[in-house]
């Protein structure tokens, strides 16, 4: 079948939307009408070369490229055709995507750690999960790879059974296409991995789509103080109003009112979830946070980031740590139902993080005004 997608060729680039072409679905796969895909900056990630794989792996893809690719990984849809074998899902239901695969028996898998799939490695290069082989071509017959194994930024995609999670058909898709990336990661980076508790103090450093849920989740956790960081006032007027108790532009600003807030413990947590998180920033972070306390490392960095500025002799002695979070740290499939059943009570916001929609072809714009600063989060609408 012919669709359209947002193509990425190379770094540095700008989207390009192009009529593609899709083949059907094979043996445990199935074909999504896409409804919603979140403009999160994990694509972005894509364009600025930050999220590139080191050349030996990328020499070992096909083509030895990641480009042509479809971007997007944050989405909702439904299901309009299944293949072979697939018993999750039938055509008629929505569904969220995963941008961590669920295969349900590999190691991790089987130990309850579903964000950690093994089929995850392959998210970059090649074909479907599946088989190694491709749905999506250009015109001109060029494979595409897609994001995540995903390619939200499409019409339509062809997806591993393993990729969606079926959601109630009455939750309005939108909703749902947060929770599948932006909202997951954001909560649970408090939730799960800080382990937020009653009474804590905890600063988010960074309150765009995912920090606003780590402010969110530490709210929920019952955290006593919640610290949003961010220059732009606008996302620090949205953190206010998602959960956070004090608001400030920088963490040399948050220090100090830590400082005052904790009578001189500091934080018991601090999430760090900027647009891109550099090595510089994690000593900064330590300092937020208290003896035994944690910082998460949330947020997307260079993937051949390296060095990090750390105090390792006041780490140790502190008994501080650094953790590393992918979706939060929680299993797809139980994250997200059990997300939409709080927005379901309303105790978890998700229609006030949507700032602006757009069209497809509107996707550069969208990336323009999340650049900008003026978007918590934005959203292709299909329909």
């Amino acid at each position: 079948m012919k669709t359209r997608a947002a193509i990425l060729r190379d770094v540095g680039e700008r989207w390009s939307v192009e009529e593609i072409e899709l083949d059907p679905p094979g043996p445990g796969e199935v074909l999504v009408k896409t409804a919603y895909a979140g403009l999160c900056h994990s694509d972005e990630h894509l364009v600025t070369g930050d999220m590139l794989p080191p050349q030996e792996l990328i020499d070992q893809l096909p083509g030895g490229s990641i480009f042509p690719m479809i971007g997007g990984h944050e989405g909702a849809g439904v299901i309009v055709e299944v293949g072979e074998n697939v018993t999750r899902v039938a055509p008629g239901d929505h569904v969220s995507c995963s941008f961590v695969p669920a295969c349900g028996i590999c190691p991790p898998c089987a130990a309850g750690k579903q964000n950690l799939c093994d089929l995850g490695a392959r998210t970059f290069g090649g074909g479907m999960i599946t088989d190694g082989t491709y749905r999506a071509h250009a015109a001109d017959g060029t494979d595409l790879n897609t994001f995540a194994k995903l390619g939200t930024f499409a019409e339509h995609m062809v997806l591993a059974e393993a990729s969606v999670i079926k959601v109630e058909p009455d939750l309005p898709l939108d909703a749902v296409c947060l929770v599948s990336c932006g909202v997951a990661t954001g909560y649970g980076s408090a939730v799960n991995r800080a382990e937020v508790r009653a009474g804590d103090t905890v600063v988010v450093v960074g309150c765009g789509g995912i920090g606003s849920n780590a402010v969110q989740g530490a709210a929920a956790a019952g955290a006593a103080n919640v610290i949003a960081v961010d220059p732009v006032q606008f996302k620090q007027e949205m953190a206010m109003q998602l959960g956070a108790t004090h608001a400030c532009s920088s963490m040399e600003e948050a220090k100090a009112l830590v400082n005052e807030v904790t009578w001189g413990r500091m934080a018991g947590a601090t999430i760090m979830t900027p647009g891109v998180l550099t090595g510089d920033l994690i000593q900064p972070a330590m300092d937020l946070t208290a003896k035994g306390g944690t910082v998460v490392a949330t947020a997307v960095a260079p993937m051949r980031q390296e060095d990090v500025k750390l105090d390792l002799a006041r780490m140790t002695l502190s008994q501080k740590e650094l953790r590393g979070t992918i979706f939060g740290s929680a299993s797809p499939n139980s994250q997200i139902p059990e997300l939409l059943m709080l927005y379901r009570q309303g105790r978890l916001k998700l229609d006030e993080l949507i700032t602006r929609r757009y069209s497809l072809d509107d996707i550069n714009q969208g990336y323009d005004d999340m650049n900008a600063g003026l978007n918590i989060r934005g959203v292709i609408e299909f329909d």
